[in-house]
C-alpha cells in the first residue's frame, strides 16, 4: 500500500475542493427525512450531477469520471470537509449500482444508473422483513411466475428512504421448496408507486419517516427486473452487503470531518478535561478507520475480494459514530439535546447503526468465525 498520493490525484482533490466551495449550499438543507428536505436533496444530487460529481468513480457512460476508488475517496474526504448535503441517493448509489456493476446487464446498467446518479430515481432498500430481522434467508414475501415477468406479494419493514423514494430493490423467495433457506430467493428491483404498493412510512424518535414499511399485492415486476438468475438472490445480495459493510456506504472523509468538527466544539467548549479523553479517542478513531479504508481500496484495485473484513468496518464504524455523536452532545449540555442541532440529528441516525445493514451481533460472529476461525456458537 502507497501512502503518497500522485500529482494527478492532488489535482483532483484541489479540483474538488473548489467546485464544492463554489456550490455547496450556504444554509444547511432542511432534513431529508422530511418532504421539503427530500425534494431539496434531489436538487443537490441534479447539481451535483450536472458536473459529473455525484458519482465520480462510476465509468463516464452513467455521469461518472472513471475516477476509480482512491479518487472517490479523496472526493469523499472534500465533500464532508466542505460540510456538504447528505446524500439521499445513498442506497442506489453505494447498494445496488455496485450490485448492478458486477450482476445486472448492460440494458439494467444503461436504463437504471443515469437516472440514479442525477437523484432523478431515489431508492429504497426493501431487505428488512418482519419476525425475518438479521436472518435475511429467513424473509416469507414471494414472487410468483406469471407472464412476462413476476408478481410480488409479502411485507417488507425499516426500508430506508422508503417514504418518499421512487424505486426498491430486494430479495423474493421464489422457490419455497429448496432444502436451505438461502436457496431459491431472487433479486428484483420494483417501482414503489405501481398497482398493489402500500407504503406506510415509519417514524423515528424525531418523528420523521426515516424507514417505512411496505406492503405488496401481487406487484407486477418485469423480468427485465430481475438482476441475475432467478433463485441466485442470496449470492447477489451478499455482494452488495459487502459493498455496504465495507467500503462504499461509510466512508473515512465522513468521520474525519465530524472529528474536526467535535475538536472545534470542544475547543469552543472551554476544553473540558472531562471529555478530552474522548475528543482525543474520536481523532485517533477517525484517522485510523481512513488508513484501513484506503488498505482495503488497495486490495480491491490488486484484484482482491473485500471478504469478511468488511464486517470489521461495519462495527467500528456503527459503534464510532455512536461514540461521536454522544459525546458532542455531553459537550452542548442541554442545549445539545433540546435544540434541534445538527448533532441531535446525527445521533438520532446514529443509533440505527448497530441495526442496519446486518447487526453487529451477526458482524461479530463472522469475525469469530470466518477471520479467527473460532467454532460456530449458539443460534
Amino acid at each position: 500500500m502507497d501512502l503518497a498520493f500522485t500529482r494527478d490525484e492532488e489535482a483532483f482533490r484541489a479540483e474538488a475542493r473548489s467546485w464544492l466551495r463554489a456550490h455547496v449550499p450556504a444554509v444547511a438543507l432542511p432534513s431529508l427525512e422530511t418532504a421539503e428536505g427530500f425534494a431539496a436533496h434531489r436538487a443537490w444530487e441534479a447539481e451535483l450531477a450536472a458536473d459529473r460529481w455525484s458519482v465520480v468513480d462510476w465509468p463516464a457512460a452513467y455521469g461518472g469520471r472513471d475516477s476509480g476508488l482512491i479518487r472517490w475517496l479523496l472526493f469523499e474526504e472534500e465533500y464532508h470537509a466542505a460540510g456538504a448535503p447528505g446524500r439521499v441517493g445513498q442506497n442506489g448509489v453505494s447498494l445496488l449500482a455496485p450490485t448492478l456493476f458486477e450482476h445486472g446487464t448492460e440494458e439494467q446498467r444503461a436504463r437504471v444508473l443515469p437516472p440514479m446518479a442525477c437523484g432523478r430515481t431515489v431508492w429504497a432498500q426493501a431487505w428488512s422483513e418482519p419476525e425475518a430481522g438479521s436472518d435475511l434467508a429467513s424473509l416469507r414475501s414471494k414472487a410468483l411466475r406469471t407472464d412476462g415477468g413476476w408478481l410480488l406479494t409479502g411485507q417488507k419493514t425499516w426500508s430506508s428512504r422508503a417514504a418518499f423514494a421512487d424505486r426498491a430493490f430486494g430479495l423474493f423467495r421464489t422457490d419455497p421448496d429448496t432444502p436451505k433457506p438461502h436457496q431459491g430467493l431472487t433479486y428484483l428491483m420494483f417501482d414503489l408507486r405501481a398497482p398493489g404498493v402500500t407504503v406506510r412510512p415509519i417514524a423515528r424518535l424525531d418523528g420523521r419517516p426515516a424507514f417505512a414499511e411496505l406492503f405488496l399485492d401481487e406487484v407486477f415486476v418485469p423480468d427485465e427486473d430481475v438482476i441475475g438468475e432467478p433463485g441466485q438472490g442470496w449470492r447477489i445480495a451478499m455482494s452488495t452487503a459487502g459493498n455496504e459493510r465495507g467500503l462504499k456506504l461509510r466512508s473515512p472523509g465522513r468521520y474525519l470531518a465530524a472529528a474536526d468538527r467535535l475538536l472545534d466544539l470542544w475547543r469552543t467548549q472551554g476544553c473540558p478535561a472531562s471529555t478530552r479523553d474522548r475528543v482525543a479517542d474520536a481523532l485517533i478513531g477517525a484517522r485510523a478507520y481512513q488508513l484501513f479504508t484506503h488498505a482495503a481500496a488497495s486490495r480491491v484495485l490488486d484484484g482482491e475480494a473485500l471478504g469478511p473484513e468488511s464486517s470489521l468496518n461495519k462495527v467500528f464504524w456503527s459503534e464510532y459514530d455512536i461514540a461521536l455523536a454522544e459525546t458532542a452532545l455531553d459537550l452542548l449540555g442541554e442545549e445539545g439535546e433540546s435544540a434541534d442541532t445538527d448533532w441531535a440529528e446525527r445521533y438520532v441516525f446514529a443509533l440505527a447503526g448497530p441495526i442496519y445493514a446486518g447487526t453487529n451481533e451477526i458482524q461479530r460472529d463472522i469475525v469469530a468465525e470466518r477471520l479467527l476461525g473460532l467454532p460456530k456458537g449458539r443460534r
